[in-house]
């Protein structure tokens, strides 16, 4: 019997922080070079500031330094420029959608999604940012899950950003019941990703469902990674198997 192809997909959620890191400098270049290290095939970013009249985005800046393509999602401006999330990709990306998420009275807040194909099969991939207080999140919580939901998104999903989340809230309860979540007691004997230089909460996530295997985890703390920014990136490396079962 003819197996299914499986191939690998490295995903990566990393809050930058504006690229502003714990020294007070700002280094989109640094950003990219810590993501370099990581060999990432798609990147979720979070606080992200785009291009104005006479600058490119730090997204455009971080995707040219690693060959990728990237599509911004803004929230606000900040200082005149756009500001949100962006995901970066190697992959050809499709079907970028926005899911609005802000709260009246709260920061504005999204989640985007952009399609990829993996042998042929459709990934849907969700890069989340939402809010610091607990009752915005509730709110938004079953928003978010309506939307990661949608009955005629098929294929495989996988969701991860800056959840503000470092208890089992309504946004885990939700999402944990319909996916699977990215344990990483199990892969890391240190898991937490904030603040940066000496973590104490587990705020950036990952869930997933459909063909999705993890089989490798990685949170770098080496120096540099520390002081680029108020979170350290999460890197899943995941398996894809179309028309295959989960393993992990």
């Amino acid at each position: 019997m003819q197996t299914e192809p499986q191939r690998s997909l490295r995903v990566v959620t990393y809050n930058i922080h504006r690229c502003r890191g714990l020294d007070g400098a700002t280094q989109p270049a640094r950003i990219a070079k810590i993501l370099k290290r990581l060999s990432p095939d798609v990147v979720a970013l979070q606080e992200v500031v785009g291009g104005g009249l006479r600058n490119k985005g730090q997204e455009e800046e971080i995707a040219a330094y690693l060959n990728m393509d990237a599509v911004l999602a803004p929230t606000r401006t900040f200082r005149g420029r756009l500001y949100g999330n962006a995901v970066l990709s190697r992959l050809p990306m499709n079907n970028h959608i926005v899911c609005d998420l802000t709260q009246e009275g709260r920061e504005p807040r999204l989640c985007q999604r952009i399609d990829i194909l993996v042998e042929r099969h459709p990934v849907h991939i969700y890069n989340v940012h939402l809010g610091t207080s607990a009752s915005e999140r509730r709110r938004q919580a079953f928003k978010l899950a309506s939307f990661i939901a949608e009955p005629a998104t098929g294929g495989s999903k996988v969701v991860l950003g800056d959840f503000n989340e470092w208890k089992k809230g309504v946004v885990t309860k939700l999402l944990s019941e319909r996916f699977m979540s990215l344990d990483l007691t199990p892969c890391l004997r240190w898991k937490r990703t904030y603040p940066g230089i000496m973590p104490v909460l587990h705020l950036d996530h990952i869930y997933y469902e459909g063909a999705v295997s993890i089989v490798d985890v990685k949170i770098s703390r080496r120096l540099p990674v520390l002081f680029a920014s108020d979170h350290i990136p999460i890197l899943a490396e995941l398996i894809i198997t179309p028309g295959g079962e989960r393993t992990t």
